[in-house]
């Protein structure tokens, strides 16, 4: 939420306080962030800027979309749309994800803007005028028919690597074997867009020359990582950097999608991602005051924090802090380094390339409040090591926790003091005399002020789930607290140590909402309408906001009337359970089209219903029931097409012609068919292997080269001819399953009869649809999965 709420007055750095500048590694723009990704950088962020905020320290939280390099390139092919276009889209989608999430960013900006381009440039004159830079030769793949060098992730081919030998490789990293590599390094490499073989060519490119550097770096470093307090998994990666020994650095690509490099030889290129990115932490801020250097060169007023995964660790502690340095100017150096490792999905990992987990624009849709959520993703925070979303463990925590622990403390105080003036308070909150020398509420005294006092050691190192477990400790105080006193007891035998014990856990319920206002903001604003105050959370050094917390019947003053109470958390069933584990199962793609058959056959059972109607009808008036009809006097449709769910097991060269793969497919029910196909110019046979893939089984067996081919495995082709792409159902299809088309109904024929060109009839209307969907005119090719779709050809004919 841009401005959290706050003046739009930019705040500046004041002295004699202070200034804690928080940054969160900028999401890359050409997708939606996932559970992961959100607890990584931006929630993590966004608790610490919250507490900073709490603590009365003048902190600003900067973040923004990282929106430049190969990767935005390559979405818009995929889209058929500019860079620009994909940018506006996907910012749009993070920015609201994350307003959604409560995120209180002071500025949400893009790299895009002209403020960006602005900073980098003056930086890399710096850089130039000192003499950092350095010019020098690659070797880079070309494609001749795009007509422009390769990106890494524009190029995939087989992984060089002994025993890996994967045969899709990137062109930075195989993603089987997990082994970093150069494009050069690939065998039988081929341009993504057009598939043909590209050819290394030089070029020449700027460097950043990090050995000149080295000592000025690791005094950085040694120094900061202890005053920093920076966390293990920081400090281990950062070493291994340097023990490898710094190296030149290319900052240059050759992409149209970027920062243009202000120099004449190099006019052409942009910098590499890698290079502007961290520098859009600054630009960003320019966007958010013109007077920006107060918090990015006052390195003596300002401390600088910054939130992200363990993948942009060296980005941040050895890249960034090498450019900031050879410039020569006295910037603001990162302080201290909040590093997250993974957090998985149930039994694998959440992939956003893939589409596999929950993300960010799915909470909305499950009815669980965002308070749940962040409380959630926060407890269970990969600190250490990686850590495991599970909906089991959602619910526990949700149920055991905050339900039955947080929700139960605040809703039994409030609850008893709304009650009338004959069983209650009459919603006022009661004097308390004596209270100093009550002695289970001394007892509790004391153990809330060093709870807090744990809790205010835990979040100055960053330690955010420790604070939030501790801050959670002191509602299990004030449940023991409210057992020990009995205090619906005192209030018939002892109303003075009630009002005591009453006003007492007022005032913890004020501080508890005070303590998690970071973690759970709309909890926090929740308990205070309840209390009838206004949302402003304060816990204050110099307010003597935390000594307070030693006194806590002191907090709320007396006769104060609170508002209505209200059961704050709702509890989460096991079958609501099961329904999210069952909805969020597979990749997005696939529940894309679980949704798409879901409505189709809601569809069909109108249409059927309908259909059965107009029928009966037409029976009762002609006396009988329609008879069958015989194959040959059937109506022409698609329900006479057997189109099964294959699986490619094997997939070799014709052995007497260049065009034809020999296949065998499982069509299911333990049965191999060989299958001819003309597809060797269009799909290299490395894709061929171990694919789903649409098979017609009721053609009329052909003998293609010696070889009789037994069906018929469906493609789509662009409307040139150009390229063909295979129709492939949903990755957790059946094998076997039938192909069926909603609204035509019957079984297949036996066999096709050739003289009767009923396959050649029909597939005049086969195509796919915009949506990139295999449809008979609009109806889809339909699986118990979903729709079955190709990967890139739209509105092209399917054979």
């Amino acid at each position: 939420m841009e401005d959290g709420g706050k003046s739009d007055v930019p705040k500046l750095p004041i002295p004699g306080k202070r200034n804690i500048l928080i940054t969160s590694a900028l999401p890359y723009v050409n997708n939606v962030p996932h559970l992961g990704n959100i607890i990584g950088c931006v929630l993590s962020a966004d608790v610490y800027a919250r507490y900073c905020r709490l603590r009365d320290y003048n902190a600003i939280y900067i973040c923004g979309t990282d929106e430049y390099g190969t990767a935005t390139e390559t979405k818009a092919v995929q889209e058929n749309c500019t860079p620009k276009e994909i940018c506006d889209k996907f910012h749009a989608i993070h920015k609201e994800v994350y307003d959604w999430f409560d995120i209180s960013f002071d500025k949400f900006g893009r790299t895009s803007s002209p403020q960006h381009t602005q900073v980098c440039q003056a930086i890399f004159s710096k850089l130039c005028e000192n003499n950092r830079l350095s010019e020098g030769t690659m070797q880079q793949l070309y494609c001749d028919t795009c007509k422009k060098f390769l990106a890494d992730r524009l190029l995939e081919g087989s992984c060089p690597f002994e025993g890996c030998n994967y045969d899709s490789a990137r062109g930075d990293q195989c993603e089987n074997c997990g082994k970093l590599l150069n494009p050069t390094e690939l065998k039988d490499p081929r341009c993504k867009v057009c598939r043909t073989t590209p050819r290394v060519r030089q070029t020449d490119h700027l460097f950043i020359e990090l050995p000149s550097l080295k000592d000025k770096l690791e005094e950085y470093i040694n120094e900061t990582s202890v005053n920093g307090s920076w966390s293990q998994n920081a400090i281990h990666t950062t070493n291994a950097w340097l023990r490898e020994g710094l190296k030149q650095r290319c900052i240059t690509r050759d992409l149209k999608w970027g920062v243009p490099v202000p120099h004449e030889k190099y006019k052409d290129k942009v910098f590499y991602v890698w290079f502007d990115a961290p520098i859009g932490y600054v630009s960003i801020t320019s966007c958010y005051t013109s007077e920006w250097e107060k918090w990015w060169k006052n390195p003596e007023n300002v401390e600088l924090y910054q939130f992200m995964g363990k993948d942009n660790v060296p980005f941040h502690t050895v890249m960034f802090p090498s450019t900031q340095l050879g410039t020569g100017e006295n910037w603001t150096l990162m302080k201290t380094i909040s590093v997250t490792e993974y957090l998985n999905y149930e039994d694998g990992k959440f992939s956003k390339s893939k589409g596999v987990g929950v993300f960010g624009n799915d909470v909305k849709d499950t009815n669980i409040p965002v308070e749940v959520w962040r409380y959630y993703l926060l407890t269970n925070r990969p600190e250490v090591s990686d850590t495991s979303f599970s909906w089991k463990d959602l619910q526990a925590k949700l149920n055991g926790e905050l339900l039955s622990n947080l929700g139960n403390f605040v809703n039994r105080v409030l609850s008893f003091i709304a009650k009338p003036e004959s069983s209650g308070y009459g919603s006022v909150i009661p004097d308390a005399p004596g209270a100093e020398s009550h002695p289970l509420t001394i007892s509790l005294a004391e153990k809330v002020e060093k709870l807090v006092g744990e809790y205010v050691e835990a979040m100055e190192k960053v330690k955010l789930k420790q604070g939030l477990k501790t801050a959670m400790l002191i509602s299990n105080e004030g449940n023991f607290y409210l057992q020990a006193n009995q205090f619906w007891k005192l209030y018939k035998d002892d109303k003075p140590s009630c009002a005591i014990v009453i006003r007492t856990a007022a005032g913890l319920v004020h501080l508890i909402a005070q303590l998690l206002e970071p973690f759970i903001p709309s909890f926090s604003c929740e308990v205070f309408k309840q209390l009838n105050l206004p949302p402003h959370f304060s816990l204050s050094d110099e307010r003597g906001e935390v000594l307070l917390a030693s006194r806590p019947w002191e907090i709320l003053p007396p006769s104060h009337m609170i508002g209505t109470p209200q059961p704050l958390f709702k509890e989460l069933v096991d079958e609501e359970v099961q329904q999210y584990r069952e909805k969020f199962a597979g990749s997005q793609a696939d529940r894309r089209a679980r949704d798409e058959a879901a409505n189709l056959r809601d569809q069909l059972n109108k249409t059927k219903l309908s259909d059965a109607k107009k029928q009966k009808a037409s029976s009762s008036k002609s006396g009988g029931k329609p008879k069958p009809q015989p194959a040959a006097d059937r109506e022409v449709t698609m329900a006479r097409l057997d189109i099964r769910v294959g699986k490619i097991l094997k997939a070799e060269r014709h052995p007497r012609a260049d065009a034809l793969y020999v296949e065998e497919i499982d069509v299911g029910g333990g049965e191999i068919r060989t299958v001819v196909s003309g597809l060797v110019n269009y799909i290299p046979l490395e894709e061929m292997q171990n694919r789903m893939v649409c098979v017609l089984c009721n053609l009329k067996p052909a003998k293609m080269r010696d070889i009789v081919s037994q069906a018929m495995v469906l493609a789509a082709s662009s409307s040139d001819g150009s390229k063909v792409e295979l129709v492939e159902p949903p990755e957790s299809a059946i094998i076997g399953e039938r192909v069926t088309f909603p609204g035509f109904e019957g079984e297949p024929d036996d066999l096709l009869n050739p003289k009767k060109k009923i396959f050649e009839t029909l597939a005049v209307d086969l195509h796919t649809n915009e949506n990139l969907v295999a449809c008979y005119k609009d109806v889809p090719f339909t699986t118990s999965a979903g729709v079955c779709k190709v990967s890139s050809i739209s509105n092209g004919p399917v054979r």
